[in-house]
């Protein structure tokens, strides 16, 4: 069958006519293709919006911990506020309180140290205070050694040589220790060509030469831990003992208790009469006081009596006194300068040696 080309394009119409019509139709009608609800995807979780009551409770809630909040606030601020005056009321309080209870010491302070006079040289540090005065007396020259202690190791008592036997100047104690001032201690015995300390002695809290009971009028004088001045005649070792001593030495006699002269005894009135003098007393606020007079020789004709030194200390308001070795033995150290004037011409070598350190 021959096909030509005007059938063919017949045919090819024919057969596309029914498309274009329903494209032309489809264009000029007004359809509107509408899809149904179940269409569309519906969301993954849904919530129910709550109640208007519930909203208006939850909210009042909001507000009332919000009241609540802002009223514990302002009490915790008026606590702390109290809190910080009360504190500081306490503070100014306690200084105040401190202040004045310190004040009847330094009254007390005052007016023991005027009795002295005026002090020619002090040293202070945080471990003591040491102030150094001149006396002038009717029949001798002294000085007087005023010593505030503030810590436990701010005075102690040395052995010569730091052994038992052994003697060497107070200047030398002074030296060899690093000390900023000294005094001569107790007495002394020479045996065997070395120098003991006299009766009971301790050193560093132990018994350098054991205990010995008193006698012939001797005394031990010393400092506890607490650096309190304590001495007198100790009968038992258990009685000295009780008085827990951190050092002391043994000389005679006992001038002075609660403030009231004791008895000299005779002896020690004439033996000799007037010498140098070394002194150990003490303050009612537990400050020390070393009054060492001068003397050219031990023949009696020089120095002071004891009864000058017992008026001496009671002029001064001295509690407690003790009576140290004297003699060529008094030595004061000050700063590094020997103040008194030793009466052998140089000082002499000792065993015992009460030292002071800042």
């Amino acid at each position: 069958m021959n096909l030509t080309v005007k059938a063919l394009n017949r045919t090819a119409l024919l057969a596309c006519a029914p498309f274009l019509g329903i494209m032309i139709w489809l264009l000029l009608s007004d359809m509107v293709i509408q899809l149904s609800t179940e269409a569309f995807p519906q969301p993954v979780t849904q919530q129910a919006r709550p109640a208007e009551a519930d909203i208006k409770h939850a909210s009042s809630g909001l507000d009332l911990a919000q009241e609540t909040a802002s009223l514990t606030h302002e009490s915790i601020q008026k606590q702390l506020k109290l809190y910080n005056e009360t504190n500081a009321d306490m503070a100014q309080i306690s200084s105040i309180a401190a202040s004045q209870a310190m004040r009847p010491l330094e009254i007390y302070d005052r007016n023991i140290t005027a009795k002295l006079g005026k002090a020619s040289a002090t040293i202070e540090s945080d471990k003591l205070r040491a102030q150094l005065f001149y006396i002038k007396a009717e029949n001798f020259s002294a000085y007087a050694l005023k010593v505030k202690l503030k810590s436990s190791d701010a005075m102690t008592m040395t052995l010569g040589g730091d052994e038992l036997g052994k003697a060497e100047s107070t200047l030398a104690a002074v030296n060899r220790h690093g000390a900023v001032a000294g005094v001569n201690a107790g007495g002394f015995a020479d045996g065997r060509g070395k120098r003991y300390p006299l009766s009971t002695t301790i050193v560093d809290g132990y018994y350098a030469t054991g205990f010995e009971p008193p006698h012939a009028d001797l005394f031990f004088v010393g400092l506890n831990e607490q650096n309190e001045l304590i001495g007198g005649k100790f009968a038992t070792k258990e009685q000295l003992d009780a008085k827990k001593p951190k050092f002391g030495a043994s000389f005679v006699p006992v001038l002075l208790r609660g403030g009231a002269p004791q008895p000299i005894p005779a002896k020690w009135q004439t033996s000799p009469k007037r010498a140098p003098r070394t002194i150990i007393a003490n303050y009612k606020d537990d400050q020390l006081l070393f009054l060492v007079a001068d003397g050219y020789n031990e023949a009696g004709s020089s120095g002071a009596t004891l009864s000058e030194m017992q008026l001496l200390l009671q002029r001064y308001g001295a509690v407690d006194g003790y009576n140290l070795d004297g003699g060529g033995s008094s030595s004061l150290i000050f700063n590094g300068r020997v103040i008194n004037n030793p009466s052998d011409g140089s000082l002499r070598k000792l065993p015992t040696h009460f030292l002071f350190f800042k």
